[in-house]
């Protein structure tokens, strides 16, 4: 537990306080978020529905849970009645599925919209022309389950940091193109993780996600 709470805290001291920290703890045991959890914190990041919904079923219920990772329409009904935020929204189709669910719990969940910017064409996301025309159509009016509170995005896997900057600041540039069409509630820019985190903030992010320096390497036989 001392560990967990050392990297928490060591993480929370190097971000402004208006950058939310996002605990991701996919492929991790409740156990560990257990510890997390004593030690504070409260908003934590999965990426497989199934796996999410067997720690909420665990966890404490004060814990806000974010969907990070590719998201299959025909799960959402799984994640619906609790998630707080989906952040991997990738296109119309999900976009509607989580507007038709979230009405059926009578609840309003939050979403991401996640564009593509990175070099590796195996990333999902919006390509940014695509998505601005998908809201000039102005669907998301009909979708009154749905809040769009901004965007997310991955950078390029690589080394070289100026490829990275690069990302972050095309990322930004489409927070500030699409911000006018939300208005005050388009308030999040998610991106950066453990290894580009600070180098994000840099660059505008106003939420990262951040995993193996919170709980160590992941354990993929897990899955």
């Amino acid at each position: 537990m001392l560990e967990i709470a050392c990297n928490l805290s060591r993480i929370r001291a190097s971000l402004p306080e208006s950058v939310t920290l996002i605990a991701v703890s996919k492929t991790h045991p409740a156990e560990a978020i257990r510890q997390a959890f004593d030690a504070g914190h409260r908003i934590f990041g999965e990426s497989r529905p199934q796996e999410l919904c067997a720690k909420y079923e665990v966890l404490p219920k004060q814990i806000e849970w974010h969907m990070i990772g590719h998201l299959q329409t025909n799960k959402v009904k799984y994640i619906a009645p609790f998630v707080r935020m989906i952040q991997s929204v990738d296109s119309a189709r999900l976009a509607e599925t989580i507007q038709r669910e979230a009405a059926k719990c009578g609840r309003i969940i939050d979403i991401l919209l996640e564009i593509h910017v990175a070099q590796e064409e195996t990333k999902s996301g919006w390509e940014l022309g695509e998505l601005k025309r998908y809201v000039d159509s102005a669907a998301f009016a009909s979708m009154p389950n749905v809040r769009v509170r901004g965007i997310m995005g991955i950078a390029t896997h690589t080394d070289d940091r100026s490829v990275i900057r690069r990302d972050f600041s095309e990322l930004k540039r489409c927070f500030e193109l699409l911000q006018p069409y939300f208005g005050a509630r388009f308030d999040t820019l998610s991106m950066g993780m453990s290894h580009d985190y600070l180098l994000a903030v840099e660059c505008g992010s106003t939420m990262v996600r951040v995993g193996s320096s919170i709980f160590g390497k992941r354990d993929y036989s897990r899955q």
